[in-house]
Formats: structure tokens, sequence, C-alpha cells
């Protein structure tokens, strides 16, 4: 049997509730979850997007800069000629 009256099917409410979810915990504040259930759905999906797409350059340039750091670290580090100051040998006396 069908929906008796027009709404979301259980993957599509899944679907905006995820999206409300993603905007107010990673808004840091800035979005309430009421006003986000609120929004108009053009501008909650314009908001979704430029969340993401803020946490994508964020989490390329970490990236990027982790990798140039490792690199330059793999570049700089060379084994060390220690010489032992002592004879490693048993002296018989």
């Amino acid at each position: 049997m069908g929906l008796a009256f027009f709404g979301l099917t259980k993957k599509h409410r899944l679907g905006v509730f995820t999206q409300i979810h993603e905007i107010v915990f990673h808004g840091k504040g800035g979005y309430d979850w009421q006003t986000v259930y609120n929004m108009p759905i053009w501008l909650r999906r314009w908001t979704f997007q430029k969340l993401q797409d803020f946490y994508k350059k964020k989490n390329e340039a970490e990236e990027k800069a982790y990798n140039s750091s490792t690199n330059r670290q793999k570049a700089k580090v060379n084994k060390p000629n220690i010489k032992p100051s002592y004879s490693t040998k048993a002296s018989n006396k």
C-alpha cells in the first residue's frame, strides 16, 4: 500500500534530515535545527553546497600541506655517521 498523502519516502526523508544535520553540525553554531528545517529548499541546498565546497577545499589544503611537509622531512633525513670514540675490542693486558 502506498502513501495516503503526498509526502517524502523514508529514503528522501532521511536525506533531508541528514542534510539538515550536516548544516547544523558543520555550521559551527551558525545555524540551529529549527532555522534550517524551515529554510526554503533552494536556500538549504545552496547552504549545504557551500559548506561542502568549503570543507572539501580545506581538506585538500591540509592534505597538500601535510604531504609537502612529509616530503621535505624525508628529503632532509640522513643517516648519522657516528664513530665511537672508544675501542670496541677488549684489550688483553
